[in-house]
């Protein structure tokens, strides 16, 4: 099983949802970022649990502790473990499922493919593990905010309501004054109207979640394997209930002439060179062209959901139906935002060192300056 991305900073996570703990380990941070604990707390607070009524009402404290890597309040070259404890599981709420898979998820295929599968809150399989992607996108984002480099998540769609496009700047504040996390704050009563409706259906509803990188140099990623697109693709596709990975106009461009996408290129008044439009979400040929990198998820609705679903007892041989109780997320979306942020710092900060613009063993040796 593969629980490791990145190749010079790297993230291995661990856990499961029921488990003791989950966590992960980032090795090849080089030394001197000052990092603590509450640089990783902000990030966790943002994927949090039962923050409000359209999240699960599981309440976890998400609390993280640091093991290892930091000396002196900067880091020191070493890996850093971090590790968030479970405090309020309920396992009996899954027991009835041992061997029922539910619709949606990837229960029956874990079975099939290992034989010994922990189905207590889909075990490893379960968006709580995400935790591990969010301890290493927080140390990521605070690496690349060294280079004033900064990653934002919101939501731009819920069923058929769609976001309009918000100023960077005013999108940040935004999304902190809504549960929904967007920055149209007209559209983010309606969607929290429509995810509180599911709700009471005992339904569920999906939407896209959009990242946004700006300060990005050119110059990142390969042209042909490691290209940033094809990295940043995989990572976001990665991320549990997400089907669908758009950079830039994504599909869009298959109805589009040439003519009408191109990125043009320009000088600015400062002798920048820069793009009169981002068609291409700030990469070209594989790699970063300085211009804001955008990508947008496609996040299904949450699987687990109240109404009675057809299925199939595996130990009977027979078909079934079943009702799924616990805690659950009438939209994944609101959460997803962290995730999406962490998975590209993630990235980001790989190809910053790989591309030789961050120093890999000690960033005051960094010759990039924004």
């Amino acid at each position: 099983m593969t629980n490791t991305t990145g190749k010079i900073f790297r993230v291995t996570s661990f856990g499961t949802s029921h488990g003791k703990a989950l966590g992960a380990v980032i090795d090849g941070c080089p030394a001197n970022l000052e990092l603590s604990e509450e640089d990783i707390q902000i990030e966790l607070n943002k994927r949090r649990p039962g923050t409000s009524a359209i999240t699960t009402s599981r309440q976890e404290a998400d609390k993280v502790e640091i093991l290892s890597g930091i000396f002196e309040g900067k880091t020191d070259g070493t890996p850093i473990a971090g590790l968030v404890y479970n405090t309020n599981q309920k396992s009996k709420d899954y027991s009835p499922l041992k061997d029922t898979p539910r619709p949606g998820h990837g229960d029956y295929c874990w079975i099939e493919k290992y034989g010994n599968y922990n189905y207590n809150g889909g075990g490893r399989g379960s968006g709580r593990v995400t935790i591990g992607h969010v301890i290493g996108g927080a140390i990521a984002k605070k690496l690349l905010s060294q280079f004033n480099i900064k990653v934002i998540s919101h939501v731009v769609q819920i069923g058929d309501i769609m976001a309009h496009s918000t100023d960077i700047n005013i999108l940040e504040e935004n999304i902190s004054k809504n549960p929904v996390r967007c920055g149209d704050l007209e559209a983010a009563k309606a969607m929290e109207d429509l995810i509180l409706e599911k709700k009471s259906e005992g339904d569920s509803i999906g939407g896209i979640v959009e990242t946004i990188a700006v300060g990005v140099p050119a110059g990142l990623g390969e042209p042909v394997f490691g290209k940033l697109d094809g990295d940043l693709a995989k990572i976001l596709m990665e991320i549990g209930a997400v089907k669908g990975v758009e950079i830039g106009l994504g599909f869009d461009v298959a109805t589009a002439s040439a003519s009408e996408i191109n990125d043009e290129f320009y000088y600015d008044e400062f002798g920048e060179v820069e793009t009169k439009t981002n068609s291409s979400g700030g990469i070209l040929g594989g790699m970063s062209n300085s211009m804001p990198i955008v990508s947008r998820i496609a996040v299904k609705p949450t699987p687990s959901i109240s109404k009675v679903q057809q299925t199939i007892n595996l130990k009977e041989h027979e078909n079934a139906s079943m009702e799924i109780k616990g805690r659950h997320d009438p939209c994944i979306c609101p959460r997803v935002t962290a995730v999406a942020e962490s998975a590209t710092a993630i990235v980001l900060a790989d190809h910053m060192i790989r591309s030789g613009f961050i120093h890999p063993s000690n960033i005051e040796k960094s010759l990039y300056k924004p």
